[in-house]
């Protein structure tokens, strides 16, 4: 082989085992960061993993919301119109969340149904629904 494409072979090999080991890399950063969204019903089939950062998004079921003496700890049901799952929050809501609302919780599954979210997000105005949310969720009458 010719001096000059030899070293033109080395210089692209060296740059493609670069960039490979560049994605592989970011692959593996962004994968721990990845937050895949479930809806109750998917939940209760047993799609979830158990202890993974997840978000669960659907509606606040009426009258399952229920404060603890604390006044940070709130438990509430979210549903999809097919499944319930319960959610334990500390923390302060936000000022929109209350029942019958869509509401998307960010945190792990502790076991089949019973979930500890670290995040809850409401919407923002009677029009807006998170579109994970919409797409999986029939709101209850």
């Amino acid at each position: 082989m010719h001096p000059v494409r030899k070293k033109r072979l080395l210089i692209i090999l060296f740059v493609m085992g670069f960039s490979a080991l560049g994605i592989a890399l970011l692959v593996f950063a962004m994968k721990d960061n990845m937050n895949l969204f479930f809806a109750p019903a998917s939940i209760a089939q047993g799609k979830a993993p158990l202890n993974k950062q997840i978000r669960v998004g659907g509606y606040v079921v009426k009258g399952s919301v229920q404060r603890q003496s604390d006044g940070l700890t709130v438990h509430f049901k979210l549903t999809d119109g097919a499944a319930e799952i319960n959610v334990s929050y500390t923390g302060i809501l936000p000022d929109l969340f209350s029942e019958g609302e869509a509401a998307v919780a960010k945190g792990k599954l502790t076991s089949a149904m019973d979930f500890l979210a670290t995040e809850v997000l409401a919407k923002h105005d009677e029009n807006y629904t998170p579109p994970e949310v919409q797409q999986t969720a029939i709101k209850p009458k």
